[in-house]
């Protein structure tokens, strides 16, 4: 079975070797072996449960609730209906993120529109009699 060292490990996930061990002090990493002396041995496994803490964090998760989730993973089968509630309530998290960005990229577009007519005109001036409307939900 192949392992691979913090450093290869930390370079492949994009991620600090800094990181890796702010993990493992936090508990997150409970199932990566260790050596004789010390070293930290990931196995193919270790990498892809930190592929989803990486998941977890990039959804605004915080670390003590990611060390939740770990530690019902090692729990095993009892603790399914919680992890799946966990990842339910995730997806809601990201769907409300991507609407959001969606509304983000509305605003770029159009401004990318009113600057490209600009340009072409040789001036703002052409936009002097739009009406911009700004929607008000925010």
């Amino acid at each position: 079975m192949k392992t691979y060292s913090i450093s290869e490990v930390a370079k492949a996930l994009d991620l600090t070797v800094y990181t890796l061990r702010y993990y493992d002090k936090e508990g997150l990493m409970p199932f990566v072996e260790r050596n004789p002396n010390g070293t930290r041995l990931f196995k193919d496994s270790d990498i892809e449960a930190l592929k989803v803490i990486e998941c977890l964090k990039s959804t605004g998760m915080p670390i003590k609730e990611i060390k939740n989730f770990i530690d019902w993973c090692s729990e095993g089968d009892a603790t399914l209906q919680q992890r799946y509630d966990m990842f339910m309530e995730r997806k809601v998290t990201v769907e409300a993120q991507i609407e959001e960005l969606k509304k983000t990229m509305d605003l770029i577009d159009h401004k990318c529109l009113y600057y490209k007519t600009a340009l072409d005109a040789g001036t703002e001036d052409i936009h002097k009699n739009d009406k911009i409307e700004i929607p008000i939900n925010h």
